[in-house]
């Protein structure tokens, strides 16, 4: 399979030209002035609110001029990721894609089908004059992946349709009716600097290669925490020699991740600098055997470093018992038997850096139960707090809740069995979607959501599973001309 035979040809030559075109979450900008001169152009009405939300109308083709109106809405940020060892910059690069067997994959980086190949739909179904529907808007959400902000930001009446489908799902054949809240919690210790002890010889420790992955939707896979596995072998250290000293500690970037990777520089005593080295060759055997059906690619060095200025003693031991203890992983599973065993509660502790005088930390907390996440929240404030650090939580976002009765589900799943011949699973999912914000907004609107297969989003691992394209295509045509 090679690029010129990706089907739909429209929705792939749509999410190329996208995937030319810079959209980190928060400057989004080059995105904007492409979907509005592309609406315009095409002669749609077209409209941008102020926080730089797009809206595209395609009237309804003929003999459909009497339908409801279907919103359909993608988000057109993308997580910038990228191997350690690559140069790219995501304010000025183009996503280079390449194909490998059935799936699209990136060179090094984020493939941006998250939710690009969303957007990539709406503009082959606008674009396309053979298909039947009524009356359409096509929406283009800004800044989802960093808090929502294009759908807390959308007013009231900015959408006028009576059904709305979002377009970033995961997982072929899983219609989604529900989503976690969440909110992000964060701490800073600060400090001085002082002089290590003197004879202290100075170890730079790095972990990379874990399999990481989306920070609600990958939770319950079991897949390693990088900050979590460096806190935890900082803690045994500490515990184990006297005159240990933390000078440095970065790991992560982005608060809907799993962190992939991370390092620490740390003085010890000189004469215990061997037995250091050798606690890491054992502490990296065992958890490699620990989490060997999910991260099979974890490389761990040590070196000797340069010396330099150490963390005040009591803050770093403080961060270190701190990481030690914090909640990470589920908390809760849900005990609606329509949920099917879906995790409520979690939290993901996603990016610590360490400057001159700080160490911020960045987690992130989820669930489908609004007063869990509070407790889910507190509990992390409270260690943070406990050690002596600053810590609050945000505001977040809401959870979705499933209705009790939709026509849209209806006519989704009969479609479904109809083109495929089998029952799709209708779920909740573990993870932020637009529809919690848009049901306090619109409360009368019937939504799902639903998309092609992705694999490790959020990571440079992204992948498109590219026969899902034609399936979510084909299904989305006919869900149109139905309801």
């Amino acid at each position: 399979m090679n690029k010129s035979t990706l089907k739909p040809a429209s929705v792939f030559e749509q999410f190329a030209r996208i995937n030319e075109i810079p959209r980190p979450s928060k400057r989004e900008e080059k995105m904007i002035e492409y979907l509005k001169n592309w609406g315009e152009s095409h002669g749609f009405e077209t409209k941008v609110d102020e926080t730089g939300n797009v809206l595209i109308r395609k009237p309804a083709t003929k003999g459909y001029e009497n339908r409801k109106t279907v919103i359909l809405q993608s988000h057109m940020d993308m997580v910038c990721d990228k191997l350690v060892d690559v140069d790219f910059d995501f304010d000025k690069d183009a996503i280079q894609t390449y194909v490998d067997g059935d799936w699209l994959k990136a060179k090094g980086t984020t493939l941006g089908a998250d939710d690009g190949i969303g957007c990539a739909i709406e503009l082959a179904i606008l674009e396309a004059n053979d298909i039947e529907h009524g009356p359409l808007e096509c929406v283009f959400t800004r800044d989802e992946e960093t808090g929502l902000s294009g759908a807390e930001g959308m007013k009231a009446g900015f959408m006028t349709g009576d059904y709305l489908i979002n377009l970033d799902s995961e997982d072929e054949g899983e219609m989604f009716v529900s989503c976690a809240g969440g909110r992000n919690t964060q701490a800073k210790f600060t400090f001085s600097r002082e002089e290590a002890p003197a004879g202290s010889f100075f170890l730079r420790a790095q972990l990379k290669g874990l399999t990481g992955g989306h920070s609600g939707d990958d939770i319950n896979k079991k897949r390693a925490n990088a900050i979590k596995l460096l806190g935890r072998f900082l803690f045994q250290t500490m515990n184990r020699y006297e005159g240990v000293r933390l000078a440095q500690f970065h790991s992560g970037k982005l608060h809907n991740a799993i962190p992939r990777d991370g390092m620490f520089v740390i003085a010890v005593p000189h004469d215990t600098k061997e037995n250091v080295k050798a606690d890491w060759n054992v502490f990296a055997a065992q958890v490699e055997d620990e989490f060997h059906v999910t991260d099979t690619q974890m490389v761990w060095t040590m070196e000797s470093t340069d010396a330099e200025p150490v963390i005040e003693e009591k803050v770093a031991r403080n961060f270190v018992w701190a990481i030690q203890a914090v909640d990470n992983g589920i908390y809760a599973i849900c005990q609606d038997p329509e949920l099917n065993g879906m995790v409520e509660t979690s939290s993901n502790i996603a990016a610590i850096h360490s400057s001159e005088t700080e160490i911020s930390i960045l987690s992130s907390q989820r669930s489908n139960v609004m007063s869990n996440l509070d407790n889910m929240c507190a509990t992390i404030v409270a260690t943070f707090q406990l050690a002596g650090a600053e810590a609050h939580s945000s505001d977040g976002y809401p959870a979705w809740k499933m209705r009790a009765e939709s026509k849209l589900r209806d006519t989704v799943v009969e479609t479904y069995k109809e083109l495929f011949g089998k029952e799709p699973i209708v779920r909740g999912i573990h993870a932020g979607l637009e529809c919690g914000l848009f049901s306090e907004r619109y409360p009368n609107i019937d939504m799902i959501s639903f998309g092609p297969t992705l694999r490790d989003v959020h990571t440079p691992d992204e992948r498109l599973y590219i026969p899902t394209v034609q399936m979510v295509w084909d299904h989305l045509l006919l869900v149109l001309k139905r309801i």
